[in-house]
């Protein structure tokens, strides 16, 4: 016998007014469930990153644990510095900073491990490489075999601001680098796509540039998504990768970046804050299915 029918006919039986207290009861159960969903903390099961002289987060720990700067002069693999420097922030065409933060590498990578062609690599971001790569990482840290994931509800949130790959296509003039990969490969939306791509991921995607607080807002989504039951995982964070000095200039003549490369928040001191570039990824899910599967929670 089917027990909510048997449930049903028994409140039947009873007084309007009893009826009413059990609906009542019922409501105030599903109110509280909703309620408890709207505000269930989100566990972080996986982290994975590249930051200036760091490739992951044990050794970007180390970093902060020995209070290591890393910021440097702009190497020569991005532009020659002094071709474009000026202490003075509204002299035409130059930068007021010679410094920034600055990954070693972002021109290696290995397109065929994601299944992707050589010739369309070529096309891509190196944000979009970046974000590949980290997504990978993050997730072998938490423990989830990404090519196990394709058809899972996981959902990918990424933050990105900058299109200085594209701004050097442009610059170089060459019209037979506009092929059919181009236009994916420069696009800020497509950054998030293609890690669902690659890993047939069938959650909710999104890329997000609100500016400097575009990872924090992708985070912010997913914790959103991940509440409302749209996903069972989630990736979330963002990349960044200075490629040319334009938008410096303009932040030089705005008079937003720090003379001697050093924010000096909340000081009378400050003048500024300094360029960096990175890439950082944490894998979410909520605490209660973190726990149920057995997930280690950072």
């Amino acid at each position: 016998m089917n027990s909510s029918k048997s449930i049903s006919d028994k409140s039947s039986q009873l007084s309007p007014l009893k009826q009413a207290y059990l609906a009542l009861e019922d409501m105030q159960v599903r109110l509280e469930a909703s309620e408890r969903s709207r505000h269930e903390p989100i566990a972080i099961i996986g982290l994975g990153c590249r930051f200036p002289g760091a490739n992951n987060p044990s050794s970007f720990w180390k970093l902060l644990q020995e209070r290591r700067d890393l910021i440097r002069e702009v190497p020569e693999s991005r532009w020659n510095i002094e071709n474009y420097y000026d202490p003075n922030p509204d002299a035409p065409g130059k930068l007021s900073s010679r410094w920034g933060g600055f990954l070693d590498q972002v021109d290696e990578f290995d397109p065929e491990f994601f299944g992707i062609s050589p010739r369309e690599a070529i096309s891509m971001d190196p944000q979009q490489r970046l974000l590949l790569e980290v997504a990978w990482e993050a997730l072998e840290d938490a423990g989830q075999g990404p090519r196990d994931l394709s058809s899972s509800r996981t959902g990918v949130f990424v933050g990105l601001t900058s299109d200085e790959y594209a701004l050097l296509s442009y610059r170089d003039g060459d019209l037979s680098r506009f092929n059919p990969y181009f236009a994916s490969g420069i696009a800020r939306s497509v950054a998030g796509g293609r890690i669902s791509y690659v890993l047939g991921l069938d959650g909710p995607n999104m890329s997000i540039d609100t500016a400097c607080s575009s990872s924090l807002v992708a985070l912010h989504s997913a914790c959103l998504s991940l509440r409302m039951q749209e996903c069972h995982m989630a990736l979330a964070g963002g990349a960044t990768v200075v490629l040319s000095p334009e938008i410096g200039i303009a932040f030089s003549k705005a008079h937003m970046l720090s003379s001697d490369g050093r924010c000096k928040t909340f000081d009378a001191r400050a003048d500024g804050f300094v360029r960096g570039e990175g890439c950082g990824m944490v894998v979410l899910k909520r605490l209660s299915d973190a726990e149920s599967d057995g997930d280690h929670v950072w």
